[in-house]
């Protein structure tokens, strides 16, 4: 058997006397749709913040692709590969499709210009042309203002912008938490895309049929543990909230 793309062992993390996460065990596979779920205070969100490279964790180790990792910053796991989609999305408004793909990330032109600042805005409209047709993304145009967009579409921008810089593991916290259903549809079909292309996803959600459509397996926290690891074709929406709620253990 494969080793996991990502495996986490004995993960703990406390902000003064508070107790965030006091035990995590935690296995993600190449190309697999985890979700990770529990109520709120489970500690889902300090969790991801410490794969993320958001909080540097108090114990435990983390292991990406047979290496021990240790992230101080969002950047290092970004650069190894672990991309993270908040529910504020971390999206300018004010700004186009493309240029919020390449936030941070801009394409300069080449040669002299490149090196005083000019920004490639033709290649980089072409490069999210490709990216969001890849992904079966449609939205009228890579020049519209992210801000005239449907919360869906938001979304689906802020999912195709981590699809394209991470390399191994997408980190989805909420992603349909304030959409309707029509919206959530687009949502969870583009999670499924994305695991036809390789990637692995860890999703976040209190929403568990969505969890339970789209996921390969599931991972329950409860007060900031690991409570139960599951397939999800062998395990119920009933069972599942059993686990959450702790009448099952």
């Amino acid at each position: 058997m494969a080793e996991p793309i990502l495996k986490a062992t004995g993960v703990r993390k406390h902000f003064g006397s508070v107790v965030a996460l006091s035990s995590i065990d935690f296995e993600l596979n190449a190309g697999e749709v985890m979700g990770l779920v529990g109520d709120n205070g489970a500690g889902k969100s300090t969790f991801i913040k410490v794969l993320s490279g958001v909080l540097r964790r108090d114990g435990g180790d983390i292991i990406l692709k047979g290496q021990h990792v240790d992230f101080k910053s969002p950047k290092e796991a970004m650069d190894a590969g672990i991309e993270t989609v908040y529910q504020d999305l971390a999206l300018a408004p004010h700004l186009p499709i493309y240029s919020n793909m390449f936030l941070g990330r801009e394409i300069m032109k080449k040669g002299i210009l490149g090196k005083m600042g000019v920004v490639d805005k033709s290649a980089m409209r072409d490069e999210v042309g490709e990216r969001l047709s890849k992904m079966k993304t449609r939205l009228n145009s890579v020049n519209q203002l992210v801000g005239t967009l449907s919360g869906g579409q938001r979304q689906a921008v802020a999912i195709t912008r981590a699809i394209g810089w991470g390399k191994e593991i997408v980190i989805m916290d909420e992603p349909t938490a304030a959409l309707g259903v029509k919206e959530s549809r687009q949502v969870l079909d583009l999670i499924m895309d994305i695991k036809g292309h390789g990637i692995s996803v860890i999703f976040i959600s209190h929403t568990i049929p969505h969890v339970m459509e789209v996921t390969d397996k599931i991972h329950v926290l409860r007060l900031g543990e690991s409570v139960v690891h599951l397939n999800t074709k062998d395990t119920t929406y009933e069972e599942v909230v059993q686990y959450i709620t702790g009448s099952k253990s």
